[in-house]
C-alpha cells in the first residue's frame, strides 16, 4: 500500500503543489540541493508529531476495512502513527519495521522506542541501535545485508566483451558505471569532465536534459563513453563495469557490492544525513573509497583501478542473502503470534503509547 494515498486520499498535496511527495526529493537530488535536509527532516518530524492523532485515525479507518495479518513498514518517520493505529485496533497483529537504510538516524527516524514491534536490520549497527532502545533479541532480526531485487542473484551468462563493443566501448579498458538514481544528478557533469580519460557508462534515468549534456561532454572525451537514459537492466550494465561511482544510497551500494563492483562515493555536508553511515560501512568492509568531494574523483578512480583485485577480494567475502532471509523471518514472526498471541512491549503497554 502507498501510505500517502491513505493519509492524503484526495491528493490535496499534489493538487496544491503540482507534484507528488517523492518528486520534491527526486528534484532536489537531481539538482544537488541536499544541504539543509537534516534541518528539513526535523521540520517534517515535527509536523508528523502534530498530525499524529489524525494520521492514526485515518490508518485505523483503513485497517478496519481491510484487517491485516501483519503490517510491515518500509518507510521511516511514520512508524509511530502506523504502529499506534494497528495496536489500538488489534494488538495481536505483529508490526514489523524493515529498515532500508544501513542504520537508523535517531531520533524518530526508523526506530521508535517502547513499541511492541519487531525490527529487521541489514547491518549489525542498526541491530545494535534497536537493542540500545530496549528491544530484545526476540524483536531484533539481523539479516546478511540490505534487501535488493531477486534478479541480482539470477545466474545469467553474458558475453561481456561483445556487450561492451555493442556500446562502442573498449573491452580491454577498465570501465566505470556512473549512476545517481532515477533522475541523475548535476554532479555527473563534473565527473564526466574530470574523468576525461576513463571509460564510463553513465546512466541518467528520466533526466533527458542531463543525458544530452553528458553526450556533448563525452563527445570531446579521450576515452569511450556510453550515455544512457532510464533502464530496467541495471544489473546488466553493472556486470559490464569494473567499479561504481555514485551517491552513497543503500540500494546503489548494495547492488554494486552484490555485483562485485567497488564503489567511489562522497561524504560531506551535502551528503543526506541518513546516508552518512553508509560511507563508514564502505570503509569498514573495504568495499571502496570515500572522497570528500567529487572534485577528487580522478584520484579515487586511479586508486580503485590500481587496487582492483584487492577490493574485489573484499567484496567476494560479503554474502548478502537478505531478500531470501526476510520472508523466513516474517513467517517465524507470524508463527510466534499464532502460538503465543500478542507479546508485551518493551517497558509499556501498546494501549498507553499515545499521549
Amino acid at each position: 500500500m502507498n501510505l500517502m494515498k491513505v493519509l492524503d486520499p484526495k491528493d490535496v498535496f499534489r493538487k496544491t503543489t503540482g507534484m507528488d511527495w517523492e518528486d520534491i526529493y527526486n528534484n532536489r537530488l537531481a539538482r544537488g540541493w541536499s544541504v539543509g535536509l537534516a534541518q528539513e527532516l526535523k521540520l517534517l518530524q515535527a509536523a508528523i508529531r502534530i498530525s499524529h492523532r489524525s494520521m492514526a485515525t485515518r490508518l485505523r479507518r483503513h485497517w478496519r476495512k481491510a484487517p491485516p495479518d501483519m503490517v510491515v513498514s518500509l518507510i521511516p518517520n511514520f512508524n509511530r502513527p502506523m504502529y499506534e493505529a494497528v495496536a489500538s485496533l488489534t494488538p495481536s497483529v505483529p508490526y514489523v519495521t524493515l529498515l532500508t537504510d544501513f542504520a537508523d538516524y535517531p531520533p524518530h527516524f526508523w526506530i521508535e522506542p517502547r513499541q511492541a514491534q519487531h525490527f529487521i536490520c541489514g547491518t549489525p549497527k542498526a541491530a545494535a541501535q534497536a537493542r540500545a532502545l530496549g528491544y530484545g533479541e526476540d524483536r531484533v532480526h539481523l539479516t546478511s545485508g540490505m534487501i535488493i531485487r531477486p534478479d541480482f542473484y539470477t545466474e545469467v551468462e553474458i558475453d561481456r566483451r561483445a556487450d561492451l563493443r555493442k556500446l562502442d566501448l573498449d573491452p580491454d579498458r577498465p570501465t566505470g558505471l556512473v549512476m545517481f538514481g532515477g533522475h541523475g544528478s548535476r554532479a555527473m557533469q563534473g565527473i564526466a569532465k574530470r574523468l576525461d580519460d576513463v571509460q564510463l557508462i553513465m546512466i541518467c534515468g528520466h533526466n533527458a536534459a542531463l543525458a544530452q549534456q553528458l553526450s556533448l561532454i563525452s563527445a570531446q572525451a579521450r576515452a569511450p563513453r556510453a550515455v544512457l537514459g532510464f533502464t530496467s537492466q541495471m544489473r546488466h550494465y553493472m556486470r559490464l563495469a569494473d567499479f561504481f561511482i555514485g551517491k552513497p544510497g543503500p540500494g546503489s551500494i548494495s547492488e554494486a557490492v552484490q555485483q562485485g563492483l567497488p564503489v567511489v562515493v562522497v561524504r560531506n555536508t551535502w551528503t543526506m544525513p541518513q546516508e552518512r553511515y553508509n560511507t563508514e560501512w564502505v570503509l569498514e568492509n573495504g568495499a571502496g573509497i570515500v572522497l570528500e568531494s567529487f572534485r577528487f574523483v580522478d584520484e579515487g578512480v586511479r586508486s580503485i583501478i590500481a587496487r582492483l583485485d584487492e577490493f574485489k577480494a573484499n567484496l567476494a567475502r560479503i554474502e548478502n542473502r537478505a531478500v531470501f532471509e526476510i520472508p523466513e523471518i516474517l513467517e517465524r514472526i507470524l508463527e510466534s503470534r499464532a502460538r503465543h498471541g500478542a507479546l508485551p512491549g518493551p517497558g509499556t503497554r501498546a494501549s498507553t503509547l499515545v499521549h
